[in-house]
């Protein structure tokens, strides 16, 4: 059978290898950092190879090759097979390449995606209870097709730029890019390229299909000009659209999907998550009073403007998942009260200027990380710190009755946490700690 190298052993990696290894594939796996799964993978005939990425490998020939979308094309090993004409396939085109029976709601954009991406699945499990939300949240891709082959499901899926490029047959049944802001540079090089490569979303797409165009993003109107399935347009301010808002209520066509008075989350951001939500779902076949019900009641999402506590007097958000500059304003726009902010963390390189027009209800701001030098020309007060645990505390020694302190840190994890999820339940511990003192 034919050789299939695997770069990157994170969950979808070591998914991906297991999924093709039950296929007949010989699996070569590799990582930069230790695989602690290594002898479970080995007794599974997968061929492991860890701490580093050894030069034998260069020398066998594969017949495709699965890269983890976070590892750059510019690492020597990567390039090399580049070099030599091989394109970097990932786990979402390998788990959805022969299952086109499963339908699929693809959301991509700049922001908003996660909160978009788990309302649709909420409101296509009332088609199926097997139905959900999969890509960059939860369970792997190929752990779901194993477990559910040959099924005809509905899928909410999350998928990034980074993901798109290495998916040449995906076609969602209805897609979307929420918006389009400067992100990744570090990765891409340039906003063109990282913009173009969202649009690879509706490249499939046909007749049959449909794309939702925000028409209140001009980068979105800007890029979206090839698209040849039907195409939605949606806007929060005008009415002349498809997707719409009109006296307080949110419409696709003639169909109601859900009343903003009744709609429980804070900021026009959750209603344009919800309507983009609602709409697809109503594509997908959800019924018009199901997605109004489920609508109405959504909870929310983990990292995202989450409420986490209040202590004497003082409620603690945490919106880890705010990893740029448009995310934080999203944030900071939800609150009229003092907000003690914290900041900083990995740098991609797209710089935090934008924030400043927004740090108008900001008492401190307290910087951490690879990137706390370059929060100090933005604010009268910024205070800066090695890490977040330091920032949090001072924050809490300085917050008092009816302020806020919020973490959204502008920033991604990956200088001092492997990833936001766990960045924002640290940042949970510590507080719910408080709250002991």
């Amino acid at each position: 059978m034919s050789n299939v190298l695997v770069i990157g052993a994170a969950l979808s990696g070591i998914s991906v290898a297991k999924f093709l290894n039950k296929q007949g594939y010989t699996i070569y796996l590799t990582d930069a950092r230790e695989i602690k799964e290594k002898k479970e993978l080995e007794d599974l005939g997968i061929r492991v190879f860890d701490n580093g990425h050894p030069d034998c490998l260069k020398d066998i020939d594969y017949e495709f090759i699965v890269k983890n979308p976070g590892i750059k094309y510019s690492v020597p090993f990567v390039k090399h097979f580049v070099d030599k004409g091989y394109q970097m396939l990932n786990e979402t085109e390998i788990a959805l390449k022969d299952q086109p029976q499963i339908k699929l709601g693809a959301i991509t954009g700049t922001n908003g995606k996660t909160t978009t991406t788990m309302m649709l699945g909420s409101l296509l499990k009332s088609l199926d209870e097997k139905n959900g939300y999969v890509g960059n949240m939860g369970l792997p891709l190929c752990d779901f097709v194993s477990e559910h082959d040959g099924e005809n499901l509905s899928l909410a899926i999350e998928i990034a730029a980074l993901q798109l490029i290495g998916c040449p047959s995906f076609h969602p049944q209805v897609s979307v890019i929420m918006n389009l802001t400067p992100d990744h540079i570090d990765y891409f090089g340039d906003v063109d390229t990282y913009s173009r490569a969202k649009t690879l979303i509706y490249k499939n797409q046909d007749e049959n299909d449909y794309f939702i165009r925000n028409v209140d993003d001009e980068n979105v109107v800007k890029y979206t000009t090839d698209v040849k399935c039907q195409v939605i347009d949606f806007s929060l301010v005008r009415e002349d659209v498809d997707l719409h808002i009109k006296d307080r209520k949110a419409y696709y066509k003639d169909v109601e999907l859900f009343d903003l008075d009744q709609f429980p989350l804070p900021g026009m951001h959750n209603v344009e998550n919800a309507m983009i939500a609602g709409c697809m779902a109503y594509l997908l076949g959800v019924k018009p009073a199901d997605i109004k019900e489920i609508l109405e009641h959504f909870k929310g999402v983990e990292h995202r403007i989450e409420y986490v506590n209040e202590i004497n007097g003082v409620k603690y958000y945490n919106d880890s998942k705010g990893t740029n500059v448009d995310s934080t304003i999203m944030a900071l726009k939800s609150f009229s009260c003092p907000i003690h902010l914290l900041v900083g963390g990995y740098d991609k390189k797209t710089g935090f200027e934008g924030l400043k027009p927004y740090l108008g209800n900001v008492k401190t701001m307290y910087a951490y990380g690879d990137t706390k030098m370059q929060f100090v020309p933005l604010h009268d007060d910024v205070r800066l710190y090695e890490n977040m645990f330091e920032a949090l505390n001072a924050a809490k020694e300085n917050a008092v009755k009816g302020e806020v302190v919020l973490l959204s840190p502008a920033c991604a994890s990956w200088d001092q946490f492997p990833n936001y999820e766990v960045r924002g339940r640290q940042f949970k511990e510590m507080v719910n700690s408080f709250s002991n003192d």
